[in-house]
């Protein structure tokens, strides 16, 4: 644990840095501003990524951050630290996200937390009047991601899943190309993403650290042994926390899948895996390890085109020289959406190949973060639904969290998109939602 000065230290260093990313963006955001109101924000999870969002809104300019709250003492102090070297004023700091929805009035909440808190958080700020930035995906559940959309509809609040694909420039003129017709008739889409890795050895439990309240940081999921590997950063691939690499790159991949087809839901998926290579789980009171697969397929029927999603985590993809993306195969040539890469057209007939590079306006991180989250404050004020709006998000949500039942139960389901229920199989059904850990209550759907 860093003393005071030290950490002193490293938030005036990291204050700097966030001031000279922001000095990059905040030309462009700024020029687009159409009023002076600034709305009483609150983040919750104030890690890194939850941080880069709140900087982003404050170099908005709409934005007086009046609260903090994360379950890691250390992370709050911090974060807190930041903002008032940013704004010259220090926010108020939580441990409990229901005592600061209790003690400020919100209007903007901002939630970055791991995957298993995020729709229950928005439920309640949602609740409490607020709208919702929310990182994705919607729920580590289909049906409390259900449970979101309708209480923003009921609650009439804008709720922008963190889905930047769906506004960054390269992103949104490929999905034109395509649209247009310039791939030709798109029979099959192959979505993906795949890193390094090798063999896990069980990482050995700690005593839980004073400056973090585990028994909230579990909150609904099971209450598992403290563990390095799961905080800070690792819960994706713990499948109490998230749902592996599908759970997290899926959904922005899979959504591209969904944005150009218009469709919302495949009629059949059918997914296979495991952990060859990491080993099988380890969970005990001594050690563990994850227990996300280490590499996935899931293939999505839709109407009148297929879709698969796979992912390594080893052997990476030299190969094809990209590690992330989509392949569009069209009968006029190959289609590759890609992240850092942009986006190319390889036609079929030998012909010049199309290439677009990426435009970011973050180019540190390579996310479009400043144009989402001014989508955001523009649909607030003009009463409109964002372009990353939660159906959005639990429609691509739905994607993979239906990609992890089929792995789950080891054969094929028949989705009903327009019910969300899965036909002739109860032992699939039920994973449609799962049991919290007292006290905690599943939201309802209605």
């Amino acid at each position: 644990m860093m003393n005071p000065i030290d950490r002193r230290k490293f938030v005036q260093n990291a204050v700097g840095t966030a001031a000279f990313a922001g000095a990059s963006i905040a030309p462009w955001v700024k020029a687009q501003s159409k009023s002076g109101k600034k709305y009483r924000t609150a983040l919750i999870g104030s890690g890194w990524w939850g941080m880069n969002i709140l900087t982003v809104a404050i170099e908005d300019g709409h934005c007086d951050v009046v609260a903090l709250c994360d379950v890691d003492a250390d992370a709050l102090e911090i974060s807190a630290d930041e903002v008032d070297g940013i704004t010259g004023k220090i926010p108020k700091t939580y441990r409990d996200y229901r005592e600061m929805l209790e003690k400020e009035d919100i209007e903007i909440a901002i939630i970055s937390t791991p995957d298993h808190w995020h729709a229950l958080q928005a439920i309640a700020c949602i609740e409490a009047g607020a709208h919702v930035f929310v990182e994705k995906p919607t729920g580590h559940t289909i049906q409390e991601s259900r449970a979101m959309v309708n209480a923003a509809r009921a609650g009439d609040r804008v709720v922008q899943v963190g889905m930047h694909r769906r506004i960054g420039p390269h992103h949104v003129s490929g999905i034109k190309f395509l649209k247009e017709g310039k791939a030709g008739e798109i029979g099959m889409v192959r979505a993906f993403a795949h890193s390094g890795g090798g063999p896990e050895k069980p990482t050995p439990n700690d005593p839980v650290p004073e400056h973090i309240d585990w028994d909230l940081y579990c909150g609904p999921a099971p209450m598992r042994p403290f563990n390095k590997r799961i905080h800070p950063g690792g819960f994706r691939n713990f499948l109490d926390f998230a749902n592996g690499t599908l759970g997290d790159w899926g959904v922005h991949w899979l959504d591209q899948i969904l944005w150009w087809s218009d469709e919302k839901h495949p009629k059949r998926v059918y997914s296979t895996g495991g952990r060859p290579i990491k080993g099988e789980a380890v969970l005990n009171e001594k050690e563990q390890t994850t227990d996300a697969p280490d590499h996935q397929v899931a293939t999505y029927e839709f109407e009148n085109f297929t879709a698969v999603w796979e992912h390594r985590r080893f052997g990476g993809n030299e190969a094809e020289k990209s590690k992330v993306g989509c392949y569009f195969y069209g009968t006029r040539g190959t289609f590759h959406m890609g992240w850092r890469d942009g986006w190319t057209f390889y036609p079929s007939n030998g012909g010049e190949v199309i290439h677009e590079d990426p435009q970011f306006d973050n180019e540190k991180d390579g996310h479009n973060v400043p144009p989402l989250w001014r989508d955001f404050i523009e649909s607030i004020e003009e009463k409109r639904l964002p372009v990353a709006d939660a159906e959005i998000g639990h429609l691509a949500t739905n994607m993979s969290l239906l990609g992890m039942i089929s792995l789950k139960v080891g054969r094929s389901i028949e989705w009903d998109g327009e019910t969300e229920t899965i036909a002739n199989d109860p032992e699939a059904s039920a994973l449609l939602r799962r049991d919290y850990r007292a006290p905690w209550d599943y939201p309802q759907i209605g």
